[in-house]
């Protein structure tokens, strides 16, 4: 898996000179989100709580394998099976309702 490239944060005090320099150390470049823009993360902030409520409050990640073959089942779940409202409940792609869920959760 290749390294970080970019590090995305917003500009909270809490986030000191010294926490940025750790990851340029490791040739991460900071990137700051735009001053008084609440909402510039809302997408990324929306994929990531949807992550944690399907994912990881269900199960424990043990590796970074496991992680990525989790999101993998998790991808492939999320464009075949799960409804999607703005579809009228169709998964992306489709035109037929989606199968059974414990077709992709058949390897947890």
């Amino acid at each position: 898996m290749d390294s970080l490239r970019f590090l995305l944060r917003d500009r909270a005090s809490k986030y000191t000179r010294s926490f940025d320099a750790v990851f340029e150390a490791d040739d991460v470049e900071v990137l700051l989100s735009p001053p008084r823009a609440p909402r510039a993360n809302a997408i990324c902030e929306r994929v990531v709580g949807t992550l944690r409520r399907e994912i990881l409050d269900r199960i424990l990640i043990y590796d970074e394998a496991h992680a990525q073959a989790v999101l993998t089942a998790y991808i492939r779940h999320y464009n075949q099976h799960r409804p999607h409202q703005s579809r009228q409940q169709l998964p992306p792609g489709s035109t037929e309702p989606p199968r059974s869920a414990s077709e992709w959760l058949h390897w947890l």
